[in-house]
């Protein structure tokens, strides 16, 4: 090959590498937490948005939600973060996200199927993080391993010695299921009595887990027969084939409410791209995966929900929730009074 003609190539070649570099898709990363990659509907999602946006969409999700976001805040903290959106917000971690300014405000013109969201699921009244997906916690407990006329029907009942090592519990301070009992235990016991349950309480507990993953496998393997968890795990059960083997223990004919959200970090490049997944996030489309996939309630009511969903994720009598003014003054002393209570 004489030398005209390898420069000829050459820069052929370099033109279509350039070319390619060029045509490189966007790149839309996400945060989220371990189950919705592990076993929910992210590669649905991304493997949906992909094709109508031409991007590459990326999960991130080695760890519970609070541990998440925790790495999220610090990697902004500490000199930048790759993530766009954070998907899985508790609302109960709302005045953390607030105070360490982590999100951008959603615009609701760019999110056309915000408008369908119900009010009473809109927990963020500054507009940076909007809902999802719903559900409530609750304890759940094997049908195998407990008897009917043993189950408990209140927090007291958990403190009988009959249950010593058979609960599980979960970190409220790295994963927002265990956050969510412990918000319910303070709305109910009230600030001076739910220390004092605790302490109670942890006899009983097997262990404390860091999020609801570790947790759920660990009683899913028979380590304990009672862990907390959502109301609709009988009808995960059920539609999974198992057979109602999971039982739903709503003290006090009650469930604390969680909100779960989705937020746009403040650093993103990708703002459009990312305003565009949140709107695919609420449509009816995906929404009518979250109950099979996700096992919570879609926050989109237009979703369609299978007839075994309705009949065996049915909600609680009643519905347990904290102020969020009140948990964004007192949460910090919260946590850290419960960690004292069970020696954490």
């Amino acid at each position: 090959m004489n030398r005209s003609r390898l420069l000829l190539v050459s820069v052929l070649l370099a033109t279509l590498l350039w070319s390619g570099v060029g045509q490189a898709k966007p790149r839309l990363v996400v945060y989220t937490y371990d189950s919705f990659v592990s076993w929910g509907p992210a590669k649905q999602i991304e493997d949906g948005f992909e094709q109508m946006y031409d991007v590459d969409v990326v999960f991130v999700a080695p760890a519970s939600s609070g541990e998440m976001l925790a790495r999220l805040i610090s990697e902004m903290e500490t000199g930048g973060t790759e993530a766009d959106v954070f998907v899985g917000l508790s609302d109960t971690y709302l005045s953390r996200v607030h105070s360490r300014n982590v999100f951008r405000p959603i615009d609701a013109a760019k999110v056309p199927n915000l408008k369908a969201i119900p009010e009473n699921l809109l927990f963020d009244a500054k507009g940076h993080v909007v809902p999802f997906d719903h559900g409530y916690i609750t304890l759940v407990y094997d049908t195998r391993a407990i008897k009917a006329e043993d189950l408990p029907k209140t927090f007291e009942d958990l403190t009988d010695p009959r249950f010593k090592n058979k609960i599980i519990a979960i970190d409220p301070r790295t994963s927002s299921v265990g956050h969510a009992l412990l918000m319910w235990t303070i709305k109910h016991y009230g600030e001076d009595g739910f220390v004092d349950y605790w302490r109670r309480l942890a006899p009983n507990l097997l262990t404390i887990a860091g999020g609801w993953s570790a947790a759920y496998k660990m009683f899913t393997n028979g380590d304990a027969p009672i862990v907390v968890s959502y109301a609709t795990d009988t009808a995960y059960a059920v539609m999974e084939g198992l057979g109602p083997i999971y039982g739903v223990l709503p003290l006090h004919d009650a469930g604390y409410l969680q909100i779960e959200g989705v937020g746009i970090v403040r650093t993103s490049k990708n703002v459009d791209l990312a305003h565009a997944f949140v709107d695919y996030l609420l449509s009816p489309e995906v929404q009518e995966l979250i109950p099979t996939t996700n096992w919570m309630y879609p926050a989109n009511p237009q979703a369609k929900l299978p007839e075994e969903w309705v009949r065996y994720a049915q909600p609680p009598k009643n519905s347990v929730r904290i102020d969020p003014e009140e948990l964004d003054r007192k949460e910090a002393t919260w946590l850290r009074q419960w960690a004292m209570a069970v020696s954490m």
